[in-house]
């Protein structure tokens, strides 16, 4: 069954930033986590999660499963600032173009506690002078919180862009002791790779 045909589901998770949503598909080769979805606070943004699932997944069912509900679990203990060690083989990478999964991968490998560049995650995955692709393939990130791509800064220090809003963004850091300046950038003192 391919994963444009499998009958996909979703569970609604609380957290401490609001509800996540988190979408996947089961067939004979196991579970696999398709999207999650997180809340967004950002001013003007009124959509639910719950309405943003059904708009990208009409037709997607709201239900339970073990496995996804420890996610589900976990993701909550990991936005109240736990270290949390996810489990890679629940997420469908293969959707994701190979580009796209190698950025993915070495955002992995940032540690809780540190940040990275956009730049230095080109350099890393070998295409010098691709911080925008990496920026876009953050973007569109599929997993976050799983794949922790809120550790991704600009190289000036500026946070970017996150999903959840750089607010959501910049707590996540805080979470994880990442300290700021006075003028709202992530002090680059621990910057990986």
């Amino acid at each position: 069954m391919s994963p444009a045909s499998a009958h996909l589901s979703y569970l609604l998770s609380p957290s401490a930033f609001g509800t996540v949503g988190i979408v996947w598909w089961e067939n004979e080769t196991g579970l696999r986590v398709r999207r999650i979805f997180l809340p967004t606070n950002q001013v003007g943004d009124r959509v639910s999660v719950r309405d943003a699932v059904q708009a990208v997944f009409p037709g997607a069912a709201l239900c339970s499963c073990p496995t996804v509900v420890r996610l589900g679990e976990q993701m909550q203990s990991f936005l109240e600032g736990d270290r949390v060690c996810f489990e890679l083989s629940l997420l469908a990478l293969e959707i994701c173009s190979r580009f796209q999964r190698s950025v993915l991968l070495a955002e992995r490998e940032i540690p809780r506690g540190w940040v990275s560049t956009y730049g230095k995650i080109a350099s890393r995955v070998g295409v010098s002078g691709g911080a925008r692709a990496v920026g876009n393939a953050l973007a569109r990130n599929p997993f976050p919180i799983v794949i922790p791509c809120h550790r991704a800064i600009r190289s000036d220090g500026r946070l970017g862009g996150f999903r959840g809003g750089l607010e959501m963004k910049r707590a996540l850091l805080e979470l994880e002791g990442i300290e700021f300046t006075p003028t709202d950038r992530v002090c680059m003192d621990k910057v990986y790779f």
